[in-house]
């Protein structure tokens, strides 16, 4: 991976659990020092929080929520007291227009003579009546960066169609796993005598929509009905298990899993289903040769989940989730076929090293970038 030569600071609203191998290998690239600064999320949001990070900095940032819920608008009171004290060379944060005072950080950058890189999954926007006024504004801010970083190439698309030059806009396709160290898994050719496993890994919120996948698995012709097997925990955990007692018994709820045990129920599955939103682990799930099933979201699972390793589900119906598992479980050479796919999409493509060597080029061309031009 590429060495990063300039002392780095990376400011995070919030510091997700799941984000810690990437800061951490970010990190052990940056020569000069590298340092992360995130607060802490709303009580609602339900957000596994890291704690720290081995043998870097982590300062906590004095999160104040102006407005909360899902429209927040939030300031980070020390932001300006960590940039004095850590004096990063380059800045990379996360491009979010609700962050009231990431401008003057900005200017902070600006006056020490820094870069600043933003980081995100692009310009956004619903149809609202708003809608106009909310574009115009994200245009202007994401101008006020240096370099930008998207998550995904539908990210990518917004931002160069918000006017922000092509050149300066990198795409780091979203990535929690390092690239395999172990090989393909090796799996039977057909289920012989037994079930196919369809396993779900997440935590369990209401937008997952992991009942809309127990009700699906219930419509499959009974010969055929899987083995579901989910795994994590979280607030809808009881209401779930309850659900599948009356809808679905064949369900399993085998709570959080890690290391070996969670390594071990990728090897064991057939297919992974991810029916909601988010869904970092479907990554994961590639990287131990698992087809996936994916429902509508950020654009993320676009850059993951292509017709030669997975199915994207148009719509958020039981009816239509029903239907792709049928297909899917129907035909096991089929499927083996689609997991070598994911395997080697992570493998070549989409992993925690891929991601921090992006992020180096970005970071170069920052501090190589002379905006008067």
């Amino acid at each position: 991976m590429k060495a990063i030569d300039y002392r780095l600071g990376l400011e995070q609203r919030v510091f997700p659990e799941y984000r810690k191998p990437f800061f951490e290998l970010l990190a052990r690239q940056c020569k000069q020092g590298f340092c992360l600064f995130a607060g802490k999320a709303q009580r609602d949001e339900s957000i596994l929080e890291g704690t720290g990070l081995n043998k870097t900095e982590f300062v906590q940032a004095n999160n104040r929520y102006v407005i909360r819920g899902k429209s927040y608008f939030f300031r980070q009171e020390n932001f300006l007291v960590w940039l004095d004290t850590w004096n990063p060379q380059i800045l990379i944060v996360e491009a979010n227009p609700r962050h009231l005072g990431l401008n003057r950080g900005i200017e902070w950058m600006r006056e020490h003579g820094g870069k600043v890189i933003g980081w995100g999954l692009g310009t956004g926007g619903n149809g609202s009546v708003l809608s106009f006024f909310r574009k115009g504004f994200r245009r202007s801010f994401i101008q006020s960066f240096d370099v930008l970083i998207s998550y995904s190439q539908k990210g990518k698309t917004e931002y160069l169609e918000a006017g922000f030059p092509a050149e300066r806009v990198f795409l780091a396709a979203n990535a929690v796993s390092p690239r395999p160290s172990w090989s393909m898994p090796s799996r039977a050719k057909d289920f012989g005598q037994h079930k196919p496993v369809v396993l779900f890994v997440g935590r369990l919120l209401e937008r997952k929509s992991v009942d809309r996948l127990i009700h699906a698995c219930a419509k499959i012709p009974g010969k055929d009905q899987p083995e579901l097997v989910i795994v994590g925990d979280g607030p809808t955990r009881t209401k779930l298990e309850t659900l599948a007692t009356q809808v679905y018994p064949a369900s399993q709820f085998t709570g959080d899993l890690r290391g070996k045990e969670l390594a071990d129920a990728y090897k064991k599955a057939d297919l992974f289903v991810l029916p909601g939103t988010g869904g970092l682990a479907i990554q994961q799930a590639m990287s131990y040769g698992l087809p996936v099933i994916t429902g509508i979201g950020d654009g993320t699972q676009t850059d993951l989940v292509r017709a030669e390793n997975g199915w994207q589900l148009n719509t958020d119906t039981v009816e239509e989730l029903t239907e792709v598992l049928t297909s899917a479980v129907d035909d096991p050479g089929k499927l083996r076929k689609m997991g070598e796919v994911s395997f080697e999409i992570v493998k070549n493509e989409v992993n925690l090293e891929a991601m921090v060597d992006t992020f180096a080029k970005a970071i170069e061309f920052a501090m190589n970038l002379d905006r008067k031009k």
